[in-house]
């Protein structure tokens, strides 16, 4: 075809004689021409209705995608805390995934990012503007509450909320909007705590043991105000460090002061020695604690020494819940163990937050957070409602004791 046209041209240039007829040499080429270019245009075409055709379905199946952070020790001597904490907020992320979830008109999916904050404040700072950066509209943790602490200024400068488990009384009044707590904080825990002790126990001698972290030392003092209030004596103060695990210094100091009881603000991967070294130095008293020592990891590392001790809960106990037995075997279905006592709170702030997105029909987290002011959600573990500060109205506890190898409910 380009070679005819060449030609034709050439002969009209060098001056030649005209041809005998030289439309026939061109109507072919024009024939051709049209053919061929009608043939590329219809052809272009059922291309591109053909592209249009598969387009649509994609989409319409195209959802939006919606991060969610979440943050917990995940390596290091709580990391089993952050699994557990983990695996809660992954069972919601999965079943709202499954259900298809829609915001407003839209369609999405929702994405966990994932950061491991060892439990230091340092690493937890970073890691929570890494969560910003990454477009996070939310974020659900951290676990300890000396790392919530100092991350919640972050979610804070960014206008993300934060749902967090951290029980320090500080967490939601620094005047942050966008804080939340799942869980009833160390005042009321202390108290009730406390309350447990002098009422239902009838203790009167008392040596508390903390360990100088943003929530033992909360814990701690608000147990040891309500000792005293009651107008029982607490005979002996110490304090150790989050990373110690030979208490007999201590306890030595503790056991000359004859206590009936030793309450100790820490967690189970303490606890435990702690519990061990009390009867090898013949402390037959019990030890009581918050809901971080209420776990499996406890009676495993205290053995035998594990029996008698008591420990709260700040909330209802999972089994009491209408949906309790349903998600604990759910958990054990799907990851082949023991629920922790985190996993289901971590599940309901996922779930809580989405809900919150569904009612302000965006996930932009300005018009999320007066949605998650106003929320009220019947979740596994509590019914969920937050006061003006962000932290749960009716914040309810629970008192357990160590018998039969077993955390067994009290009150």
């Amino acid at each position: 075809m380009r070679f005819q046209f060449l030609h034709v041209g050439r002969a009209r240039r060098r001056g030649s004689h005209p041809r005998k007829s030289p439309g026939p040499l061109l109507l072919p080429s024009t024939r051709y021409l049209s053919t061929r270019i009608s043939s590329l245009v219809a052809g272009c075409s059922a291309l591109a209705l053909c592209a249009c055709l598969f387009a649509l379905p994609a989409r319409a199946q195209s959802a939006e995608v919606v991060k969610i952070g979440f943050a917990s020790p995940l390596t290091g001597p709580q990391a089993h805390y952050g699994q557990d904490n983990l695996n809660g907020a992954r069972m919601a992320i999965e079943e709202l995934n499954a259900a298809k979830t829609r915001i407003g008109a839209k369609a999405v999916r929702f994405e966990l990012l994932v950061e491991d904050d060892q439990a230091d404040p340092r690493t937890g700072t970073v890691v929570a503007q890494r969560l910003v950066d990454a477009g996070a509209r939310g974020v659900i943790g951290h676990f300890n509450s000396g790392v919530s602490i100092p991350a919640s200024k972050i979610y804070a400068d960014a206008g993300i909320p934060q749902l967090s488990v951290s029980t320090a009384v500080r967490y939601t009044r620094q005047g942050f909007a966008t804080a939340f707590r799942l869980m009833a904080d160390d005042d009321q825990q202390g108290a009730a705590l406390g309350r447990y002790a002098t009422g239902a126990l009838k203790l009167k001698r008392l040596a508390v043991i903390d360990d100088r972290t943003a929530y033992g030392q909360g814990l701690a003092d608000a147990f040891a105000a309500v000792v005293k209030a009651a107008g029982a004596e607490v005979v002996k103060r110490e304090y150790t460090t989050d990373k110690e695990l030979d208490f007999r210094a201590i306890l030595t100091s503790i056991r000359q002061a004859a206590p009936e009881a030793v309450f100790f603000a820490g967690y189970d991967t303490q606890a435990g020695p702690l519990a061990r070294q009390m009867r090898e130095l013949g402390i037959k008293a019990p030890l009581l604690g918050g809901e971080t020592i209420n776990t499996a990891k406890f009676i495993e590392l205290a053995g035998t020494a594990a029996e008698g001790h008591f420990a709260s809960t700040p909330g209802a106990a999972l089994a009491q819940r209408p949906r309790g037995k349903a998600f604990s075997d759910e958990y054990r279905r799907r990851y082949k163990q023991e629920i922790g006592l985190y996993a289901p709170y971590f599940y309901d702030a996922v779930i809580v937050l989405a809900v919150a997105m569904q009612k302000a029909g965006s996930s932009e987290p300005a018009k999320v957070l007066p949605a998650l002011r106003a929320i009220h959600h019947a979740g596994v573990t509590a019914e969920i409602r937050f006061d003006e500060r962000g932290d749960l109205r009716q914040g309810l506890l629970s008192i357990f004791r160590v018998s039969g190898g077993q955390w067994i409910l009290q009150q």
